[in-house]
């Protein structure tokens, strides 16, 4: 199993930026990938960014120039740096990990709000 726990989140004007971090119970490099995901009311649960332990990056169109998604293997932090933030990114982030043999585990979330 593998505790996530996010931090880093909250109010910013359209425009600014954000640094979400999430820390893993364990060694990150035993886990398959990571990613973070958001949820608004209403509609699904949407990938932002993902990072495999092999250092590979993924991201949705929507974020792609404005998010980096990045790994500290020393403090087993995964972080999701976030520029020039829309009011369209104002939702729930959530820090998911994938673990070959076990499953996935998420985090509890952390709120980003962003005004216009």
């Amino acid at each position: 199993q593998v505790q996530l726990v996010e931090s880093g989140g909250g109010l910013v004007q359209a425009g600014g930026s954000l640094r979400l971090s999430c820390a893993a119970s364990r060694n990150i490099f035993s886990i398959n990938a990571i990613g973070w995901y958001r949820q608004v009311p209403g509609k699904q649960r949407e990938l932002v960014a993902r990072i495999t332990n092999g250092g590979t990056t993924n991201y949705a169109d929507s974020v792609k120039g404005r998010f980096t998604i990045s790994r500290d293997n020393a403090k087993n932090t995964v972080n999701l740096q976030m520029n020039s933030l829309k009011p369209e990114d104002t939702a729930i982030y959530y820090c998911n990990a994938e673990v070959v043999l076990s499953g996935t585990y998420w985090g509890q979330g952390t709120q980003v709000t962003v005004s216009s």
